[in-house]
């Protein structure tokens, strides 16, 4: 097995990036999560990995965290779920994001992942229930917590703007009471004042 590759950023076409280790090329799969985080092409990088193998191929997957590839590999558990459904989940929210839909039982912003439809979102809530990781950062981001929160989520990410980048401008003042615009008024404010 694989467990991390340490080395310079050769390339990146999503969903592919090649790694160059010590002269050699790795052609990995990574979720847009981690594109976000990559740096230019050139620079040092170190991504965890995991390693597919299959009857027609060995796929080398590649995450910026630890916790993405644990999340990824309880994916690939699940009864019909692929590495490249996983890799859309990955790419459709956060880590803490999708820990939150399983705790909320939240079937709506589940399938509004690119891949998922009802009947996946149903049998990942079901099977991924007793998953959840004890110390899982579910409540630190309130982006969640109200329909009005999660509509501006949405519309956030819908202008351009990345999931951490999201969680960052909605995540740390109380959205209780606030409507959808107001909230994303607020985020906006904090995105011009720097």
């Amino acid at each position: 097995m694989i467990g991390y590759l340490k080395g310079t950023l050769a390339g990146k076409r999503p969903p592919t990036l090649t790694l160059d280790v010590a002269g050699v090329g790795y052609e990995v799969e990574a979720p847009m999560s981690t594109f976000y985080r990559l740096p230019e092409i050139g620079a040092p990088l170190t991504l965890v990995t995991h390693l597919l193998v299959r009857e027609d191929a060995h796929v080398l997957y590649g995450f910026s965290s630890e916790s993405e590839r644990a999340l990824f590999r309880d994916l690939l558990k699940v009864s019909g779920i692929g590495a490249r459904m996983a890799l859309a989940v990955l790419s459709g929210m956060s880590v803490e994001g999708f820990y939150r839909c399983v705790r909320d039982k939240d079937l709506v912003n589940l399938t509004r992942v690119p891949g998922i439809g009802k009947k996946t979102a149903e049998r990942l809530l079901m099977e991924m229930a007793d998953r959840v990781p004890d110390g899982a950062r579910i409540d630190s981001a309130p982006a969640q917590t109200t329909p009005a929160a999660r509509e501006a989520e949405g519309a956030l990410r819908a202008l351009g703007y990345k999931p951490a980048e999201v969680s960052r401008l909605l995540g740390d003042f109380d959205s209780d009471g606030l409507s959808t615009e107001e909230l994303i008024r607020e985020a906006l404010r904090r995105v011009h004042a720097g």
